[in-house]
């Protein structure tokens, strides 16, 4: 027996034995094939058709571009039922059959691919459709629609060759729309598109109804690979071998006078989930006249009035189909000489406050379960609730306005305007000020903090997901675009380019970090209040019931660690501390430490940096009392807090130039001394993490000894405190052992002087390789393991993480060779397998081995779900992200 390849909607029982279930049905039949057959089921009008399925799309592309074998006569078997079930036959003069040939994928991709509408129509039939309509201007649309459709979309025709002619005759009429034409100039149109068919194809349009249907079948299929397709699917993340079914559908027409009408709706308001029918619908018209904007379309409640009977109706199949589907639908439909056809139905798009509401309400409702509630808001929808974001309306007008300048990378979240800002001093001064600013760079270091920590939001030419400022932007819940390569910054003319478009310092523009969009002037936002999104927080407590993996933050500062906490965090994963000397009047100090020209001199420096960071780390404890504190002791190497060393060798040749200050020469030179004996090929695989620990005698300790300090003042006011020492960059045992010793040491000199006794824990990031093959070893000196994911990432896979997403990384992402940008989505295939290894070697000598992940993974849904998998305790994640990281956490249990 050949295969089956088209199913009539009635077949849906056959459909399902051989899918096995109602995902496979959907594989088969695709969303919109399912959906019909399925509503045909359960009673609801559904105009008599069938469907190809997707097997017979992938069989075409296969046998390249042909019909599968047995696929025609199957058609016009089906046709043969079609013709039964609807009482008219296909290309009979007398009462002939009219069907549409529309796409539908497994999932809904909304007018990515193709349909064509009035299949059937020739000569012939349009006498006929005149006759039983009485309505020849009716049946004359109905005719120029499908030559139009066909020559756009089967045959490849510029569509607006088409829409001139008809632009033409609509510029003689008074009203200048569609519904304008008369049945004459309509004549007229039919002709002038037949001869504009044949003058560019060289054949005349077809008359023949099952040539017509054949070719359009076939367009639709081709329509899969077409652009918008592929392009909707790459931005996705959906295969490209699902492929689409075809359903071939009775036409009903809502332009047959004023009993007629079509209409498109959600059974709940899909922007706010409030549980109202919300919709629109015309009169007399047919359903591409509501989406395409020709008419203004009446609100649905309108309906009540100008069909009462067919208004109760369709609430009434809203109800039923929201329940049997148990989710809100998207609906389509037509009425036809008052007899109502329901023409689709899907699962709704809802913005993410409605996604919250509509789960919240219909567990509420006992319509489905806490655990379905979770699984119908995605992890990345809550970014939406956390940010303030622009007013989607304004957005549209400013993109027609032309204020849409460029896009980059959505980095962080969020909408700011601003002033634009060149350089990081300036940045600082005018935002504590109060003045909005927006901080624009080449890309940001450092050295920026200040000038960051003031603007409103930061724009960067260069640099990726993971560049510096996309990950402080993210941990402070400020917008970033980073990687704008469209823009082109004159630091010297402080300003930028995009095209002929100049933005000068002191101009207003507008980021949305949840887009990457930049834009001129002012755009309004909406404010987001966490503590009133109450459906949002119901569901995370439901969350944080169902998961089983801890969710921490990363915070530098107590503001940081207090919204943290707010939004859910357990403790504090990453606390960084060299944040803390970039602050103004620590620095200098820093400065001093490093240029230290003896083990005295570097202490003195020491010695002065101890009570700040100790007032830091009391903030911190403050803030998380009775929860669990990670600290990470300084990372990056020592150079980063002197001056470039560009920088220094430009002032050094201006100072000998102008001879003008011999002292602040000197001064230079001996700074670009230290920095040449510093300088390193590779800085970040150099002189940092615990190799600095090693090398700078009293660095670590001063750290160590400030911080438990600050456990043991905390603990006298009666704070519980819970410090956690990590140790970064640990490449050999040996380094942890040593470490370690030395810094166990002064703890414990330290609670002996206050007479306090402290719980602590002493750690390491793992985040170089040797360290994850080694991790048995490791795990003899260490209480816990914290994944740094970004460092892992860059020396698992040998590249530099800014210079790859700047350089080649993320083309080849778009091309295909990754899958996804590691540094974004934890790669299972490398750093996962040496994630995995870290946690069984670590945990084969301490079975009860606490590890978790620090880096930005550790907000990113898909890696939390692998952190689940390889039984991590815990994620941790900037503030804004932990939200986020509690909902995936338990869409990782669910999904078990």
């Amino acid at each position: 027996m050949s295969q089956k390849w088209v199913y009539l909607f009635d077949e849906i029982d056959q459909a399902e034995e051989k899918a096995g279930s109602w995902d496979g049905v959907r594989s088969l039949l695709g969303g919109k094939g399912a959906n019909l057959a399925e509503m045909t089921r359960i009673g609801v009008p559904v105009p008599p058709g069938f469907t190809v399925t997707t097997e017979a799309c992938n069989a075409y592309f296969d046998a390249g571009k042909k019909l599968p074998e047995g696929l025609w006569d199957q058609v016009l078997e089906a046709m043969k039922e079609v013709e039964k079930q609807s009482g008219k036959k296909f290309g009979d003069p007398s009462d002939p059959l009219l069907v549409s040939c529309r796409s539908g994928a497994r999932v809904s991709m909304p007018g990515m691919m193709d349909t064509v509408l009035n299949i059937g129509l020739n000569p012939e039939t349009l006498k006929s459709i005149i006759k039983l309509t009485d309505n020849e201007r009716f049946a004359l649309d109905a005719y120029r629609r499908l030559i139009q459709m066909f020559g756009d979309i089967v045959k490849g025709m510029d569509r607006h060759a088409f829409e001139r002619i008809l632009d033409e005759y609509k510029t003689k009429t008074e009203g200048g729309q569609d519904v304008d034409l008369t049945a004459n100039m309509l004549k007229d149109v039919v002709k002038d598109f037949k001869a504009l068919y044949k003058k560019e194809l060289g054949e005349a349009f077809p008359d023949d109804p099952y040539e017509q249907m054949r070719q359009a079948i076939a367009a639709v299929f081709d329509s899969w690979f077409g652009a918008p397709a592929t392009t909707y699917r790459n931005v996705e993340g959906l295969a490209h071998d699902l492929g689409t079914a075809v359903n071939v559908v009775t036409m009903v027409f809502g332009n047959m006078g004023k009993d007629s009408g079509t209409g498109v709706a959600f059974t709940r308001n899909p922007a706010t989930g409030e549980e109202e029918v919300y919709g629109e619908y015309l009169l007399n018209a047919q359903g591409e006249d509501v989406v395409a904007g020709i008419r203004t379309p009446s609100p649905i409640a309108d309906m009540a009035e100008d069909m009462p009977e067919q208004h109760r109706e369709f609430l009434r199949i809203c109800d039923l189909l929201e329940q049997h589907y148990r989710d809100v639908q998207d609906v389509e439909f037509t009425v036809e000489r008052g007899k109502l056809w329901m023409l689709q139905t899907r699962t709704g798009k809802r913005t993410a406050a409605a996604a919250a509401k509509i789960a919240v309400d219909m567990v509420n409702e006992g319509l489905i379960t806490k655990e379905e509630a979770l699984m119908r808001v995605a992890p990345e929808q809550v970014n939406q609730f956390l940010h303030p974001r622009f007013d989607p309306d304004e957005v549209e007008k400013a993109r027609k306005a032309g204020k849409l300048l460029a896009t980059g990378l959505n980095a962080s979240p969020g909408a700011a305007t601003g002033v634009a800002i060149f350089d990081a001093d300036t940045a600082a001064e005018r935002g504590k000020s109060g003045e909005a600013v927006i901080l624009i760079r080449p890309e940001t270091n450092p050295d920026d903090i200040h000038g960051m920590e003031q603007a409103r939001g930061v724009l960067t030419q260069h640099g990726g997901m993971t560049s510096h400022a996309a990950v402080v932007a993210r941990g402070w819940g400020k917008p970033c675009v980073a990687g704008c390569e469209a823009i082109k910054i004159d630091l010297d003319a402080r300003m930028f380019s995009v095209d002929d478009k100049e933005i000068q310092e002191g101009e207003l523009v507008s980021i949305d970090g949840a887009t990457g969009e930049v834009f001129t002037g002012i755009l309004p936002t909406i404010e987001a209040s966490f503590e009133e999104e109450r459906e949002l927080i119901t569901l995370l407590g439901w969350a944080d019931e169902v998961r089983r993996l801890g969710v921490w933050t990363n915070a530098d500062y107590p503001k940081d660690a207090v919204k943290g906490r707010a939004f859910g965090a357990e403790g504090i994963g990453l606390c960084r501390t060299e944040h803390m000397f970039f602050e103004e009047e620590r620095r200098p100090i820093v400065v001093k430490m490093i240029m230290a020209e003896n083990d005295e001199e570097r202490q003195a420096c020491l010695d002065k940096l101890l009570p700040f960071q100790r007032e830091d780390f009391e903030g911190i404890f403050r803030a998380m009392s009775g929860l669990p504190v990670i600290i990470r002791l300084i990372d990056p190497p020592m150079h980063e807090f002197l001056p470039p060393r560009e920088e220094l060798i430009e002032e050094v040749a201006r100072l000998r130039f102008s001879k003008d200050d011999p002292d602040e020469l000197a001064e230079k030179e001996n700074m670009l001394q230290v920095v040449n004996s510093m300088w390193e090929v590779n800085p970040m695989m150099g002189l940092r993490g615990c190799r600095a620990g090693i090398m700078y005698k009293g660095l670590t300790e001063m750290q160590v000894h400030a911080i438990f300090e600050a456990a043991c003042n905390m603990t006298k006011e009666g704070i519980k405190v819970h410090p956690e020492i990590m140790i970064p960059l640990t490449s050999h045992v040996n380094e942890l052992k040593l470490e370690r010793e030395k810094l166990e040491r002064v703890a414990k000199d330290v609670m002996a002087e206050k007479g306090i006794e402290v719980t602590y824990k002493f750690g390491t990031m793992i985040e170089i390789p040797r360290a994850a093959i080694t991790a048995n070893e490791i795990a003899e000196y260490a209480d816990f393991f914290s994944f740094g994911t970004n460092d892992l990432t860059q020396m698992t896979y040998g590249v530099s993480r800014d210079d790859a997403e700047g350089k080649f990384l993320l083309d080849y992402v778009e091309r295909g060779i990754l899958p996804e940008n590691p540094f974004e989505v934890v790669d299972r295939d490398g750093v996962g397998v040496l994630m995995k290894m870290t946690v069984e070697k670590g945990r084969s000598v301490k079975p009860d081995l606490e590890i978790g992940i620090c880096g930005e993974h550790g907000g990113e849904p898909s890696s939390v779900e692998f952190c689940h998998m390889i039984g991590l305790n815990y994620v941790s994640c900037s503030p804004f992200r932990v939200p986020v990281a509690r909902l995936a956490a338990a869409h990782a249990v669910l999904k078990e």
